[in-house]
């Protein structure tokens, strides 16, 4: 009759959501530091970088805005990136990840830029470009760029796009240190 009190287990997506949050707070707290305001510009994680880190209490002193550039249209539109650039290279490309860091930098007074782009599945693969394929680019103002590629390979979509929001923070947090 009484309430169990007993501990739940943790659902695994309640262990990633934790995961998430925990790699926003990190960088949160480097950027915080230095005042500085960051910017995304997400394709495969579909805003995911942004929620993880508005998910961090005070994260207005650092999310400066967020850009969800799913289409190639809105690559082109919203940041600039060539359009003739994403026929050649294809959207999912190192090229077009560091048009992107470097079109958030332009659309933005942030100082820090943080973009994903890939193939989350399960469907959209090629040969050359196999689902879990994500180019991950992070650019600080008159500062460094930085990518990744990362080949997480067809583990799900939603893990794909998790592990590619830490691996986004993490690198994020290195062009911070």
């Amino acid at each position: 009759m009484g309430m169990d009190n007993r501990p739940r287990a943790m659902s695994y997506r309640q262990m990633i959501a934790d995961r998430l949050v925990q790699e926003a707070q990190a960088l949160f707290e480097q950027a915080k530091k230095r005042r500085f305001r960051i910017v995304t510009a997400e394709s495969c994680t579909g805003g995911l970088i942004a929620a993880s880190l508005t998910a961090v209490p005070g994260s207005s002193l650092v999310v400066e805005r967020g850009f969800v550039t799913y289409s190639n249209e809105a690559k082109v539109e919203m940041l600039g990136v060539p359009a003739d650039l994403i026929e050649r290279r294809g959207a999912v490309s190192m090229e077009v990840a560091l048009a992107m860091v470097d079109g958030a930098l332009k659309h933005s007074p942030a100082d820090i830029a943080i973009v994903t782009t890939g193939i989350a599945g399960p469907g959209g693969a090629s040969d050359e470009k196999p689902v879990g394929l994500v180019h991950i680019a992070v650019a600080r103002r008159n500062g460094p760029r930085l990518h990744e590629e990362h080949r997480f390979g067809d583990i799900g979509r939603h893990r794909v796009q998790a592990d590619s929001v830490v691996a986004a923070l993490q690198l994020a947090g290195r062009i911070l240190d």
